[in-house]
Formats: structure tokens, C-alpha cells, sequence
């Protein structure tokens, strides 16, 4: 399948690392707004072209699928283009600003009849499955506390009052966006939409979240989680049952998972995984397109639907405001 990827940072170069293991990735063009990022990129990837301007590149009639790692603001309009393009796209999470965004992406996506879904890797990674599979032997379950916390590097120059654009809200970013997206993600996958939706948070002076924790209610059990980009956390995270326990090393990228009964007998349910773990998501995305699905069984639209509704309203509970609000909602 021919690729397109607009974005050269990190998470790029994590996604080309994944993409070596996939025999039917071939990866055409590279887009960045500056030039001398994408050759280098392509130099070190083997791309066939360079864009600076991402319409260009999906008016080229050169990729049939994209992948965009650029700046959350961005994910919408830049979606739309492509998809408008009959090229299906995975796109970064979270995929865009706010519930609206999302609503527009997909819609067109069925429009068009074309895949889009959002790189959500956790929910496809063998240990997760595990982790959905084994769920009944744990009994009714009762709570389930997701944690994950990871210290943005750009934090750093944050404290030197250098604001960059990991902190700021007009690129739709923050704590709950870039972090805690993670566990909403996971846990709408694992139990469905919650009753209610509880959000508190510390803000930053630059207007975003810098640290949360949000509560899902259900009927039936709470579902807590934590999240920041200005601490790191040592914590594993849990889901409770009656009749058992199941810790989870990382929930971001779950790499080792233990059941605990009653009797506190230990039960080791790791499995196996490829180390370049965004494999998942794109071998997913590609076996999606090829069957001629409309969209993935796991990262599906509904749960995408469900996840950017709850971050909307949580964004709404503690205060924090993107430009992109005043354009889409």
C-alpha cells in the first residue's frame, strides 16, 4: 500500500520503525512544513518525494493511504483533505480538537467510502487483548484504575518560561489530550460509555491542563484515571472484580499483565509482542483497507465518537479552551 506521512517528529520516525515489519507498507511521500525536514526523512526512510504543502500531496495521485502525526489543531482539516481524495487515513491521536471535529472526519470518511481511523495502539497490542479476554474471570467487576503519567520533555523550557506547542491550547494540546486520551480510549473500549463524566484538573498558566484525573461512572462500577505531562508515574494500573485482580503494567503500552485471584494465587497472562509496537495499528489499518471495511472492529468510529465526547465534556468541567472551539463547534 502506497504511504503518505505528514509530520517528521518522534512518533514518525516510531511509526516508520513499525512499518518495517509490514510487507505490504511502501512509503511514497513525506510531508513537513519544512523542506529540509522531509528530505532527511525521506532520505532515511526511502521515500520517493517531498511536499511542503499537504494539499499538494493529496492531490497528487501518488499515496493511497496517509498517516498524520502533525499538531492536534491541525487533524481535522488536513483529514478532510485527504479523505476528500478517496485516500484513507490513520490519524494521530487524539484525532481531532473536540466531538464536533470528529463528527465531520467520520461522516465524510462514510461519504466517501473510505477507512479512517484513529492510531490508537493500546487497544490492539496482544496484552491488551489479553487483558479483554480475561475480564470474566475476575467476577463482577467493580473498579478499574487507570494510570499514566510521562514528563514532557518540553516541560523543561516550560519552566524557563518557553512556552512550546505542547503547552499551548490554540494547537488543542494538554494533559487530557495528549495523555490522558490514552486510558478514555482503553477504558470506553473495555466497559462502554459511561452514566457520568467527573474531570478535575491543575491548570497552567499558559491555559492548559498540565495534570488530571477524571472519574467514569457506571451503574455498576467507577472507573478512575490519571494522567499528566509535568510528572512521571511508577504506578501500574488495575481492574478490580469480585473474584479477582488484573495489573497492567503500562496501559499505554501494556508489556506485562498478572491476575490475581481470591486466594492471591498469581496468574501470568503476558503474551508475546513485537517490540516496535505501533505494528498493531498499522498492520490493523492495512488489513481494514484491503477487506474493504469501512472501518476498524476495534479502534472503531463509535469508540472514537464516545472517547471525543467525554474529553469535550471534561474540557468543558475544568476550563480548558481551544481556538478550534470557536471555529467548529
Amino acid at each position: 500500500m502506497r504511504f503518505g506521512i505528514i509530520g517528521t517528529n518522534f512518533i514518525s520516525n516510531n511509526f516508520m520503525d513499525a512499518a518495517k515489519h509490514i510487507k505490504d507498507f511502501e512509503l511514497i511521500a513525506v510531508c513537513s512544513g519544512k523542506e529540509e525536514n522531509a528530505k532527511k526523512f525521506a532520505q532515511k526512510y526511502g521515500a520517493k518525494k517531498v511536499f511542503t504543502s499537504w494539499e499538494e500531496m493529496a492531490r497528487s495521485g501518488m499515496i493511497d493511504a496517509v498517516y498524520i502525526a502533525t499538531p492536534n489543531y491541525l487533524h481535522c482539516k488536513q483529514t478532510l483533505e485527504f479523505l476528500d481524495n478517496d485516500i484513507h487515513v490513520l490519524c494521530e491521536k487524539p484525532m481531532a480538537s473536540n466531538i464536533h471535529e470528529v463528527k465531520l472526519m467520520i461522516n465524510k470518511a462514510i461519504e466517501k467510502g473510505v477507512v479512517l481511523m484513529e492510531a490508537m495502539k493500546p487497544t490492539l497490542m496482544p496484552n491488551f487483548i489479553a487483558v479483554k479476554e480475561n475480564l470474566n474471570n475476575i467476577g463482577k467487576i467493580r473498579r478499574a484504575i487507570f494510570n499514566y503519567g510521562k514528563y514532557s520533555s518540553r516541560y523543561d523550557a516550560y519552566r524557563e518560561g518557553i512556552i512550546l506547542n505542547a503547552f499551548k491550547p490554540e494547537m488543542s494540546n494538554g494533559s487530557i489530550m495528549d495523555i490522558g486520551v490514552y486510558s478514555i480510549f482503553n477504558a470506553v473500549t473495555l466497559f462502554g460509555m459511561p452514566k457520568k463524566v467527573y474531570g478535575n484538573a491543575i491548570m497552567l498558566e499558559s491555559g492548559v491542563d498540565g495534570i488530571g484525573s477524571i472519574i467514569l461512572s457506571y451503574d455498576d462500577k467507577e472507573v478512575i484515571l490519571m494522567h499528566s505531562k509535568i510528572t512521571d508515574t511508577t504506578l501500574p494500573s488495575e481492574i478490580q472484580g469480585e473474584d479477582g485482580t488484573i495489573v497492567i503494567d503500562d496501559i499505554n503500552s501494556p508489556s506485562k499483565i498478572t491476575l490475581y485471584d481470591k486466594s492471591r494465587h498469581i496468574i501470568n497472562l503476558t503474551r508475546s509482542q513485537i517490540g516496535d509496537n505501533m505494528f498493531y495499528e498499522i498492520d490493523e489499518f492495512i488489513k481494514v483497507v484491503k477487506l474493504g471495511q469501512q472501518q476498524s472492529n476495534t479502534n472503531t468510529h463509535e469508540i472514537s465518537l464516545m472517547v471525543h465526547e467525554i474529553i469535550t465534556e471534561i474540557r468543558k468541567q475544568i476550563g480548558l479552551k481551544f481556538v478550534a472551539d470557536e471555529i467548529n463547534m
